[in-house]
């Protein structure tokens, strides 16, 4: 028996690419095991937006060496697009794959193991224009599924290396997103989460728009019951988009608008596409259309030239704006970005004082949040039980607990919530949905 374990960092679009080298790994008749655990291959999918984030793909191919030294070791994704160099020069990596040409990762690592070969796999990302497909039937451990729909980025904030490291935007045909869906629900996945780097900006390459790709997902799949988006850009919420949510409860009550700062002077210096001032005003026009739906959002502080003045501003906006939750990251020079050669940077310690303080912040929202829902009905899709505890997230995305003796698990109920504790909502089922 020949095991391999897979390892992976960052975003939901890493996760469903994940899904897929374990998926290829499988039907080749290999046997996975956990990361921790000795293996004959270890696969790093590797993440790339903060230092920290490369750092981390590092000490797990690290780990990986450590655990077996004799193993075979194949490093992919976005860390090494932007740092392939420094990734093949570790000794005991055998393969490295950017961020192209993974459709075809699980054969390259057969071959090569099987080989005992070295690959470099990784090629320029600039000119790849058509989106490769990593259709997957079946998660295992996840009661949603994943459905990767696009690809890359052309918006090129200061800050940001993912237009480097995944190339310009692409996505995948309406078709083949259908035909997908339709497969994950006749494998029991009820709940369908789209994902990309770039979801909102979805058929744009193609001469289409998420709005009518949605349409089609609810009108042809048959049996889903939800549909979630796992992040869209403020300035891509259409009207047509906002309506048809409020149409169809069948998308999820939540939506994640990174907002990385609520200062003016910021926003223009990171080149995000938007002012304050008109993104509260749309944050306004959404929550008057759909009063139960959930906004959450990234936020960076300490970028190169933020003044306490601009802090300060970011602090009052937000009070303004009453996020569900929000993701902090201090601001992570990556080498490549207009944001790296910025004066004026921020000190660590700068940077670590204001995360901490907007982190305080966030969970005191959240928690206010949470509470605010007591007596009030949610749809949630339970997804784990144990001794009659199951738990599972609401159409709005935070956790719901119930007590029940019968199993739940993979369903969707109506759930009263009765009571908040340990950052955890309590409810109880009241009916079935669907």
């Amino acid at each position: 028996m020949t095991t391999f374990a897979m390892s992976t960092l960052g975003c939901k679009v890493n996760t469903y690419e994940s899904q897929a080298y374990v998926q290829g790994l499988l039907e080749l008749g290999y046997t996975e095991v956990d990361f921790k655990e000795k293996a004959d291959i270890y696969i790093i999918n590797t993440c790339a937006v903060t230092n920290t984030a490369g750092s981390k793909s590092r000490q797990k191919i690290h780990q990986a060496i450590r655990t077996n030294p004799e193993a075979f070791i194949a490093v992919v994704g976005c860390y090494v697009q932007t740092s392939s160099k420094e990734i093949a020069e570790i000794e005991g990596v055998d393969l490295i794959l950017g961020s192209d040409g993974k459709a075809g990762l699980a054969l390259e690592v057969d071959q090569a193991y099987k080989q005992k070969k070295r690959l470099n796999l990784v090629h320029e990302i600039d000119n790849v224009k058509v989106f490769e497909a990593l259709p997957i039937h079946r998660f295992t451990d996840h009661t949603r599924a994943f459905l990767k729909i696009q690809d890359g980025c052309n918006q090129f904030c200061s800050y940001c290396i993912i237009p480097y490291a995944r190339g310009r935007e692409r996505s995948l045909p309406m078709d083949d997103v259908i035909k997908t869906a339709k497969e994950l629900v006749a494998n029991q996945h009820y709940e369908i989460v789209l994902s990309g780097i770039h979801t909102g900006r979805y058929g744009h390459d193609l001469g289409t728009d998420l709005t009518a790709l949605l349409r089609r997902l609810l009108n042809e799949v048959e049996g889903l019951q939800r549909i979630r988006l796992s992040s869209i850009e403020i300035n891509e919420l259409s009207d047509e988009f906002l309506t048809l949510m409020q149409q169809d409860e069948r998308i999820a009550r939540h939506l994640h608008i990174p907002i990385q700062s609520a200062s003016n002077h910021v926003l223009k210096a990171m080149n995000r596409p938007y002012t304050i001032e008109a993104f509260i005003e749309r944050i306004d026009e959404i929550r008057t259309l759909l009063p139960d739906c959930s906004i959450s959002t990234d936020i960076i502080v300490g970028f190169p030239d933020e003044s306490e003045e601009d802090f300060n501003e970011t602090l009052s906006n937000l009070d303004r704006i009453q996020f569900s939750f929000m993701h902090v990251f201090p601001f992570s020079k990556r080498d490549g970005t207009r944001a790296a050669g910025m004066s004026n940077q921020i000190s660590g310690l700068v940077k670590k004082e204001r995360a901490k303080l907007l982190n305080v912040k966030s969970g005191n929202d959240y928690a206010l949040y949470q509470q605010g829902w007591i007596g009030r009905s949610v749809s949630v899709l339970f997804e784990k039980q144990e001794n009659q505890q199951a738990i599972g997230h609401a159409s709005q995305y935070f956790p719901v607990t119930v007590m029940c003796d019968a199993s739940v698990v993979n369903q969707f109920h109506t759930v009263v919530i009765t009571g908040y504790e340990n950052g955890m909502l309590q409810g109880k089922i009241e009916e079935v949905k669907g």
